[in-house]
């Protein structure tokens, strides 16, 4: 059975044991090898995001420094020489298919910040329209001990649900998650399916395997947790063979995470519990009416802005009352929004230009107050 055969968005995580071997060297022959599983999978129709390790692993073996535990510094400057080595070999591996490949560095404020987290989204996106593959990582070269993600298993499933992708793939040693950690226990059993990651299911991962990799089972689940929450699938399945991912579309073992709830769930959860309100818009009593039949809401219907607020932000939804009716994400910025309340679509057009014909909330964006089977139902 092709486990990656309901999935149309992917986020493939590549761990740095896979990509670099002991001696410090790029395993090129792998690596072509899963260029040529990503080829075919894009060519079916599927968008592919890469999250890669190996810049500390890549930077450590040209810089000659060979000791177990690095400092930070030298950690820094390790990954500063090995991104670019990275790089340059994921564009050489997926170039040698015709696909171009585009280099995202990422810090741990770019995806908690919700106007860098726009912005890398928006990067991430348009590459993908333009049938580039992102390659990301998470900057080491100026993260420091206090900030960073500290393992780019966590790393990945951030990215995989700011994408919205419907699975994420850890590749790593292992072919997936077991009852004990199997190097320790020979009667560990292995376990295809999570269908939600318990305290006992928690409690079944081990520890970090080398110091090539910050990441362990403990990381990987607590990725899973992350994804799974947020509407993303998850699967763990070995990556160390020949073309990691044409075995998955085979039938290779692997574990599967169920995504806990669907990502339009998932969203309306973390607009009405994680985001501060920035602002509020109040509408008239036609535009309060649309939005109880599920419809966005339009500047025409908006009779009042408050607050200071960007794109993106989170922002409350006033009936002509006064009281809050709803919640979402403003399509426009405060300044702007002033601008173009009460007026018609063309008329934004015209104040703002064609490219801001947008809702003030698309209804996507938005979660109606009190209505909690919105929120709720079975996913």
């Amino acid at each position: 059975m092709n486990a990656l055969a309901p999935y149309k968005r992917l986020t493939i995580k590549i761990g740095s044991a896979l990509l670099v071997d002991k001696a410090g060297g790029l395993r090129k022959a792998w690596l072509g090898e899963l260029a040529a599983d990503i080829t075919a999978l894009k060519a079916s129709g599927c968008e592919v995001v890469i999250v890669s390790s190996g810049a500390i692993a890549l930077g450590r073996s040209l810089l000659g420094l060979s000791a177990v535990a690095l400092t930070l510094e030298q950690s820094q400057a390790a990954a500063s020489v090995g991104q670019i080595a990275l790089s340059q070999a994921w564009a050489e591996a997926l170039g040698h298919h015709g696909i171009v490949t585009g280099q995202i560095l990422i810090t741990p404020n770019i995806t908690e910040e919700r106007r860098y987290y726009l912005n890398a989204r928006t990067t991430i996106a348009t590459l993908l329209g333009l049938g580039a593959i992102p390659i990301i990582n998470e900057n080491d070269s100026v993260a420091t001990a206090e900030i960073r993600y500290g393992d780019n298993d966590r790393l990945s499933a951030r990215v995989a649900t700011m994408i919205e992708a419907d699975c994420l793939v850890l590749l790593s040693d292992v072919d997936g998650l077991y009852t004990a950690p199997p190097a320790r226990d020979p009667e560990a059993t292995h376990l295809p399916v999570i269908k939600a990651i318990t305290p006992a299911i928690e409690a079944m991962a081990g520890g970090a395997a080398s110091h090539l990799s910050r990441g362990g089972m403990t990381t990987k689940v607590e990725a899973g947790k992350i994804a799974t929450q947020a509407g993303t699938a998850m699967i763990i399945a070995k990556g160390t063979e020949s073309h990691p991912l044409k075995a998955l579309m085979e039938g290779a073992r692997h574990t599967l995470f169920h995504a806990a709830q669907s990502r339009a769930q998932a969203r309306k959860r973390w607009i009405m519990g994680t985001l501060a309100v920035s602002g509020t818009l109040q509408v008239d009593a036609g535009a309060a009416r649309a939005l109880l039949t599920g419809k966005s809401l339009l500047p025409i219907g908006v009779t009042k802005v408050t607050g200071i607020f960007e794109r993106g932000d989170a922002i409350a939804v006033l009936g002509p009352d006064g009281a809050e009716i709803a919640r979402g994400l403003a399509g426009f910025d405060s300044e702007d929004a002033r601008l173009v309340i009460g007026k018609r679509s063309d008329a934004v057009i015209e104040l703002l230009g064609s490219g801001n014909r947008g809702a003030m909330i698309h209804r996507d964006n938005l979660v109606l107050i009190g209505a909690k089977e919105d929120i709720n139902e079975p996913g």
